[in-house]
């Protein structure tokens, strides 16, 4: 129970690593509130996670780029829970263009959900954390957010400027007791890496090169974050956790 009594937002929580990081937070203890646009998703893991542990999670519908959603999100986690200790910035999206076919819309689209939306939950939490005398704010990057890659020059751009305004975040914030990290996963098997058809053999394959191998399980990411969200990160902030199976340690076996 390494987060018993803790609240947490779970943004991007009605699926994949978000879904993943609610399970073992409720498993340890915590209690959550599902945040996420999915509300038929979201709510069936609230009603699943109940089951499991009374009382344990709550719904509550969010657009992360909507400045407003987020006060109405935190104010229903509060008057659900009394508290928010942690906050998991998981929510995001990418689309893959070329630079010339990524028109400002798009560009927009991006950034606006992935690194907006985090500045957003830094801001709506804050608050209420340093009321509480601190709290642990998990950022979400990507690989991708520490290289470039074909494609993704959006993407990139969110990812790389999650790590630069979690840094700050992290000085500004730590004399208030609340810490700011950043998660950092690789390839992992979500309903966003989905490829139509694929087998586990061809999904293996494609990352095989890499030093272990394969992809993660969404389970393997939302244990790091256990960590940092619990007492036991309690000297953590400002820092990178990758968890990426090697990806970023040099070239591939070839």
């Amino acid at each position: 129970m390494r987060l018993l009594d803790k609240t947490a937002i779970i943004t991007g929580a009605a699926r994949g690593i978000g879904a993943a990081t609610a399970r073992r937070f409720v498993a340890e203890g915590a209690r959550v509130a599902i945040a996420d646009r999915r509300v038929d998703e979201g709510k069936a893991l609230a009603a699943q996670l109940n089951t499991e542990r009374a009382d344990s999670a709550v719904f509550a519908e969010l657009d992360v780029s909507n400045e407003e959603a987020w006060k109405t999100a935190t104010d229903q986690t509060t008057a659900a829970f009394g508290r928010i200790d942690v906050l998991v910035n998981n929510a995001g999206m990418i689309r893959v263009a070329p630079l010339e076919k990524t028109d400002l819309a798009l560009f927009q689209k991006v950034v606006n959900t992935n690194l907006v939306g985090t500045f957003l939950g830094i801001r709506a939490v804050m608050g209420p954390m340093e009321t509480r005398g601190g709290g642990s704010i998990i950022n979400f990057s990507s690989v991708q957010g520490l290289e470039g890659r074909e494609g993704m020059s959006a993407y990139a751009a969110s990812k790389f400027g999650i790590r630069g305004l979690s840094k700050s975040a992290a000085i500004e914030l730590g004399p208030k007791g609340i810490r700011v990290n950043v998660v950092i996963p690789g390839p992992t098997k979500t309903k966003m890496t989905e490829r139509r058809g694929w087998s586990d053999e061809q999904y293996n394959e494609a990352y095989g090169g890499y030093p272990l191998g394969r992809m993660a399980d969404a389970s393997e990411i939302a244990e790091v974050v256990v960590f940092l969200a619990s007492d036991e990160a309690s000297f953590c902030t400002g820092a990178d956790y990758v968890v990426d199976g090697g990806v970023l340690v040099g070239k591939p076996r070839t």
